[in-house]
């Protein structure tokens, strides 16, 4: 999907915010797809590396279908080489040689045999599955599913729009507040407007968002950044758009930047307004309002219950 025919039989893939412009017989930055005789093919299709059950809190999703849980999938790939990955074993893994096949027909029928309410495409970049995403998310709303996206925020907006009539929520990651030096130099990913361009195309898609942001120690915790970014979000997708403030831990290759102390997050959440890792506890009408003062809550979808309730009944 997305791509298009150039001279002396290169192609050019539309589907991430670097446009490769991919010769014959190679591949793109990505390692997912490859140029065979000027047709592009993918190379992580029905191709899984990671599975697993999850509540939708751990996307981290914390206003959409409260309470459910999700089956979570991947393949290899990614677009992006951070080098603090907590997932590089498989994000940057560049080949399938450590998959097994999963058509989309098994994916959905392993959701509904987990008593999943949706799938979530994410631990590596759903953009580099792309095609096995699409098709997934499409069987899963004929079976009354919803489907989840945990993205870089890569995606074209043509990508955006090809997918959000299956796509009912995303997880987008900044990292360091957006800083264009941070993303080029610690994560080699060249701009990082494309990643507004996609929440904008997202936003117009009437897709439900969230967004996180990781704080790195001295190198990606810019006060100035970070209220930047939170008065782009709420100047752009808006007021009710969580955002979501990530503890910095040491993975991947990068060790010589420390665990972000606890007081860096109590400072950021004072200048985002906005916080939240973990649920204890819902307090909710089945209305979404407030059982206290009946306020309207801008949560999307339905409430599904505890989170604990629904892990006893996959014990």
């Amino acid at each position: 999907m997305l791509y298009e025919c150039q001279p002396e039989g290169k192609v050019r893939c539309n589907l991430c915010g670097r446009r490769c412009l991919i010769p014959e017989g190679s591949l793109g930055v990505c390692a997912a797809r490859k140029n065979v005789k000027g047709k592009l093919f993918t190379l992580s299709y029905a191709r899984a590396c990671s599975i697993d059950v999850d509540p939708i809190e751990k996307k981290p999703l914390f206003h959409f279908n409260p309470g459910s849980q999700v089956l979570s999938i991947s393949s290899p790939f990614c677009n992006f080489f951070c080098r603090f990955c907590c997932n590089w074993i498989i994000s940057q893994q560049r080949s399938t040689t450590q998959t097994h096949e999963m058509p989309p027909a098994s994916v959905v029928n392993t959701a509904k045999r987990l008593h999943c309410a949706g799938i979530s495409y994410t631990y590596t970049e759903p953009t580099t599955f792309f095609e096995w995403a699409y098709e997934s998310a499409k069987l899963a709303h004929e079976c009354s599913m919803f489907n989840t996206f945990v993205t870089n925020g890569y995606l074209t907006p043509e990508a955006v729009d090809m997918i959000s009539p299956y796509l009912d929520a995303a997880t987008v990651d900044f990292e360091g507040a957006g800083d264009p030096i941070f993303y080029k130099e610690v994560m080699r990913v060249p701009s990082v407007e494309p990643i507004y361009q996609c929440l904008e195309a997202m936003k117009s898609n009437n897709i439900h968002i969230e967004v996180t942001n990781l704080i790195a120690p001295r190198i990606g915790d810019s006060d100035e950044k970070l209220l930047k970014l939170a008065c782009w979000i709420i100047g752009n997708l808006g007021e009710d758009t969580p955002m979501h403030l990530l503890r910095f831990f040491q993975g991947g290759d990068m060790f010589e930047v420390e665990e972000t102390p606890t007081a860096s997050i109590e400072k950021a959440r004072k200048i985002c307004c906005e916080a939240g890792l973990s649920v204890t506890k819902w307090e909710l009408r089945d209305d979404m309002t407030c059982p206290k003062c009946g306020t309207k809550i801008a949560i999307k979808g339905k409430y599904h219950g505890s989170t604990s309730a629904r892990l006893k009944i996959l014990k």
